[in-house]
């Protein structure tokens, strides 16, 4: 399984990559596997606030519907089209062009205080024992 490391991670199992003062936001391919074929995604409106650690968007497999939590709070500035289309993008390119959206965030400290890489591989290895 990848654990990118430039990437930040949640305990909710959604990554987010720094891009010219944004974060795009996925979710990690432990996430996709466990959801299994994904068949619908709801994403944000744009220029809609969210807050940390707030569900914000919806993503919908064949086993059930999850709550994509924000990792930051801020306004939604983007959003991948192509999901809406493409669902299935999740499950094959859960760290590239399965992103779901960007945020232009509003407290730069949050962006920091989530999970590296390696935390969040521990994570996943003890929740697994």
């Amino acid at each position: 399984m990848e654990f990118p490391r430039d990437l930040k991670y949640t305990k909710t199992h959604e990554w987010t990559r720094w891009v010219e003062r944004r974060c795009i936001v996925g979710i990690t391919e432990y996430a996709q596997r466990e959801l299994s074929d994904v068949v619908y995604v709801e994403l944000p409106r744009l220029e809609t606030q969210v807050k940390q650690g707030r569900p914000c968007a919806v993503v919908e497999s064949v086993k059930a519907a999850f709550d994509i939590y924000a990792p930051v709070s801020g306004k939604i500035v983007a959003v991948n089209k192509n999901l809406e289309t493409q669902p299935a993008l999740i499950n094959t390119d859960s760290y590239g062009g399965g992103w779901f959206f960007e945020i232009l965030p509003s407290n730069l400290e949050e962006f920091e205080s989530l999970l590296d890489s390696g935390k969040y591989e521990n994570l996943i290895h003890q929740s697994a024992h």
